[in-house]
């Protein structure tokens, strides 16, 4: 297959996003639970504006994003659900959100003396144990006190699981517990908020613990947390093309350093994608590729620019499609291969996917 792209291409499939967001919003239904899509960092290197319409689309109730100004791009592209930010520096411009109708994550009385006096709309976070953001036990009941008394509006309390990934970790109930423990005294000081703390993993394994609304991330984007089996289908797919053909003698070696020598005549087909592209370095002698129906090794290292791909006596033809990760119905590898043979997880490997030479195209606009 030849390809008319340049360099490499991320492609996005918003019909996947919109099957997985469903699936997912049919186990918060079965709560009771609302849904907020998680659309941060660029909805996880997928394009924030065209994945959080396609969550809308798909029953979305919310949408969740870091930082303030995240939210605002949203609302400035005509996305009307309700927003929710929870992390910003102090000089974000708060105004703006809470005129545009975006709900804030406070987490300290300092951060509730800066957008109380705006009327803001908050959702209350208490750390129960992850130990980053987040109001301290010993503190929440200040704050809880100090909400009931402004002028902000406390729509609901809220934290984060740091092990839900895990099934059965002892420290997902004892978070649960904490969580508890908080909303009672919420409720002593005169509120009566909505909770959540369910992200993906959660919302997968433990309904009990759903509340009002539930938190999908990386699921929406069709990676699973968790071993559980569910019908998701990963949204993303990063390609590149042959650009040309070459024949390397048996005892030459290839790219920097010479760290891999062809044990026989074989035929070296390069790729204009390297580090720069978001093809990890690390990756060197460690990763195939899917070209002309088969997976094939990349040898030797890994350049800024480009890679190499053993492919024996085979001819592939320059413009041939190279599949560096996708879904893996084919055969080829997946975002979550790369994760795991790097050590790391395939949060990191899609969101670190958004790079100027890397073009975006997205399948099922509506």
């Amino acid at each position: 297959m030849t390809t008319s792209f340049a360099r490499a291409e991320v492609t996005i499939d918003l019909d996947a996003i919109r099957h997985n967001l469903a699936l997912l919003a049919a186990h918060a239904a079965s709560t009771g639970a609302a849904t907020m899509a998680i659309v941060k960092a660029d909805a996880y290197g997928h394009g924030a504006v065209p994945v959080a319409r396609a969550a809308v689309e798909a029953g979305a109730h919310w949408l969740g994003t870091c930082s303030a100004g995240e939210a605002l791009a949203l609302r400035r592209a005509g996305i009307t659900v309700p927003l929710f930010s929870w992390l910003d520096t102090a000089d974000a411009d708060f105004e703006s959100a809470v005129a545009e109708g975006v709900d804030l994550g406070v987490s300290s009385l300092a951060e509730l003396e800066r957008v109380a006096p705006l009327g803001a709309r908050v959702h209350l976070k208490i750390d129960t144990g992850l130990s980053r953001n987040g109001c301290p036990p010993a503190e929440w009941p200040d704050l809880v006190r100090a909400a009931a008394a402004s002028k902000a509006e406390v729509v609901a309390i809220w934290s984060h699981f740091a092990c839900a990934d895990e099934p059965g970790h002892p420290s997902i109930e004892l978070q649960a517990k904490r969580f508890q423990v908080a909303y009672d005294i919420a409720l002593e000081a005169g509120l009566n908020p909505l909770r959540h703390i369910a992200n993906s993993a959660a919302l997968l394994t433990r309904p009990d613990l759903h509340f009002d609304i539930v938190r999908p991330g990386i699921a929406m984007y069709g990676l699973n947390p968790v071993t559980q089996q569910e019908d998701l289908r990963p949204a993303m797919t990063f390609r590149s093309s042959v650009v040309s053909l070459k024949r390397v003698a048996a005892g030459e070696s290839v790219s920097y350093g010479h760290t891999w020598t062809a044990s026989q005549d074989t035929n070296l087909a390069l790729v204009p994608a390297g580090y720069a592209d978001g093809v990890p370095r690390l990756l060197s002698g460690r990763m195939d590729v899917w070209l002309d129906g088969k997976r094939r090794p990349v040898v030797g290292r890994v350049c800024m620019d480009q890679l190499m791909v053993d492919c024996g006596n085979d001819t592939p033809a320059v413009g041939s499609e190279v599949l560096l990760f996708g879904t893996g119905e084919k055969g080829e590898p997946t975002a979550r291969e790369w994760a795991d043979t790097l050590g790391t997880i395939d949060y990191e490997i899609v969101t670190s996917m958004y790079r100027p030479r890397v073009t975006r195209r997205y399948l099922g606009v509506r």
